[in-house]
């Protein structure tokens, strides 16, 4: 039964470059950083040897709000009162700590990103006879990183049926009936994972949705990378690396957002790869805009006059529309932040699912040829440095994806430059293991805008090939700058304390914690204000650290 709601305020290598090869394996990366168990039968990979490149109707039924969260500030004419929503208490029982067994509950939304007030779908299966539905808004709130924005009653539980699998292209579909219909009246912009109790606490499992802004101007924009955590996602056995078998041939060449995240607690990527750096940005008060790389791609207005575009931990997977819109926005003024490695690698096309428009992705790779859009004309779902169409991301990201898998030092090489004050960083300082586990680097060799500046400069070697991975900040003629930290580790790092307690860490201290936290706190502080350009210039250094220019 759908129930309807008005949530109001709670109280086999087929080229040897890097990417494809190595799916299965990446996969496996993939898992143990989001604290999910290793699949069995992942097969090998070369990720650094060189090819390409471098590498129903409702039933009216309304919920209660829930009293603890606080009322939400009102949204003026510049969006989301950031410093105002961080001052309400967070409730640190919102994560998964244990999720149960494997299909106790789970579900999806049927929009990736809604409007605030605008309603969505929820699909949910359980084994459960009852279940409840608790919204929580991600963000600082003194260290809790979450508000209750809103909570269901007990809903009715039910299992729904197995999903299928597209014979042609190995898309997993659920077509699940719709559960409930929640409206986000009073929920504020931002990334909001959605938790799912089944009774008797049989299971936990996390939907994310984004409550998108409408407006971004003068803002900071956090881009959620959707479409990077379903080309991911192998629930129901298929994604975008790799089938039942662990094998590429066997991958599905799209795959649909109408189905959970496989990963233990349901968040897919979210978590390790963007969580952390909302926190810090919501800590610091800037003015910030919510949106998905979805929405990105189909609002080709939407980062008119933002200050900044924030990529996160992880966006590998762009659609040209999305990668010609944040071109503009550059080429406008707005500063660009790269903060992860293998961003803008791969070309998507984004088609509609049974539930909606922009809700099945689509990549073949290196077996675009077969792609029936390509042969309509769309533009061939490679890699966007490979032909057909070659258009390497360097252009946009002055950066590019150079290999994988590698576990090094980050070494800083110009300690005086401004993102690195307060750092107490000198020159030849060692970070252990922040660069990994995919990077890039600067390579004039593609298409690079001038002038550069490399940072970090860090020897790695990747499965016997040495290489280096760069941390780089470029400015454009608009005024804009662009930064890109060149590792994917990032992000994940600045939750690095060298405690222990964390097994997503990778090893990193607090060392990296701190120095990861500074630099990003200096950078979202110069973008917030304009175009970086202006004020801090970028000095082309490649000759003097690569010996040519």
């Amino acid at each position: 039964m759908d129930q309807e709601y008005t949530a109001g305020p709670a109280a086999n290598h087929e080229h040897a470059g890097p990417g494809e090869g190595e799916g299965a394996a990446r996969r496996r990366f993939l898992a143990i950083a989001t604290g999910a168990a290793t699949a069995a039968g992942l097969g090998a990979v070369t990720g650094c040897a060189q090819g390409d490149g471098p590498p129903a109707a409702g039933s009216g039924a309304t919920s209660e709000p829930d009293a603890r969260a606080g009322k939400p500030p009102a949204a003026g004419a510049r969006g989301l009162d950031v410093k105002a929503e961080n001052a309400l208490p967070g409730h640190p029982d919102w994560p998964v700590v244990t999720a149960g067994p494997a299909r106790a509950i789970e579900g999806f939304a049927d929009r990736v990103s809604v409007l605030p007030g605008e309603s969505f779908g929820l699909h949910v299966s359980t084994t459960a006879p009852r279940f409840t539905v608790s919204a929580y808004r991600m963000g600082w709130y003194g260290g809790a990183r979450a508000r209750l924005v809103w909570r269901s009653e007990a809903l009715p539980g039910a299992r729904q049926p197995e999903p299928t699998v597209d014979a042609g292209t190995r898309t997993v579909r659920t077509r699940w009936t719709r559960t409930a219909t929640v409206a986000t009246k009073d929920w504020p912009e931002g990334s909001y994972l959605l938790r799912l109790d089944a009774q008797g606490g049989e299971g936990r499992r996390f939907v994310p949705l984004t409550v998108r802004s409408a407006v971004t101007a003068g803002r900071t924009v956090v881009v959620n990378a959707v479409a990077t955590w379903q080309a991911y996602n192998r629930w129901g056995g298929y994604g975008s690396y790799d089938g039942p078998g662990g094998g590429f041939a066997s991958r599905s060449l799209a795959v649909s957002f109408d189905r959970p995240y496989e990963y233990d607690d349901g968040a897919g990527l979210f978590l390790v790869y963007e969580a952390p750096l909302i926190a810090l940005a919501e800590r610091l008060g800037i003015p910030l805009a919510y949106a998905t790389t979805t929405d990105v791609a189909r609002e080709k207005r939407l980062l008119e006059g933002a200050t900044a575009v924030l990529s996160l931990g992880h966006d590998e997977y762009w659609s040209p529309e999305q990668r010609a819109h944040v071109t503009a926005a550059r080429d406008a003024g707005t500063n660009i932040a790269v903060l992860g490695a293998n961003c803008c690698y791969r070309r998507i096309r984004l088609e509609a699912s049974d539930l909606g428009p922009d809700r099945t992705l689509v990549c073949y790779k290196s077996s675009y040829a077969q792609d029936p859009g390509f042969r309509r004309g769309h533009p061939a779902t490679v890699d966007f440095r490979s032909a057909p169409g070659a258009d390497p991301e360097s252009s946009l990201l002055g950066v590019i994806y150079d290999g994988y898998p590698v576990d090094a030092p980050y070494v800083v090489t110009h300690p005086g430059h401004w993102l690195f004050e307060g750092t107490g960083a000198r020159e030849g300082d060692r970070f252990e293991h922040l660069v990994g586990v995919e990077y890039d680097k600067v390579d004039t060799g593609f298409p690079t805008p001038r002038p550069i500046e490399i940072l970090a400069h860090s020897p790695v070697v990747c499965e016997g090939r040495p290489s280096h991975q760069d941390t780089a900040y470029y400015t454009a003629p608009s005024g804009a700058g662009v930064f890109a930290t060149g590792t994917m580790r990032w992000v994940e790092a600045l939750d690095a304390t060298g405690d222990g307690r964390s097994g997503r860490n990778h090893g990193l201290d607090a060392r990296s914690g701190a120095l990861t936290t500074r630099v990003t706190e200096n950078l979202l502080r110069v973008f917030a204000t304009g175009p970086a350009g202006r004020t801090h210039p970028a000095q082309d250094n490649v000759k003097a650290v690569y010996g040519s220019s």
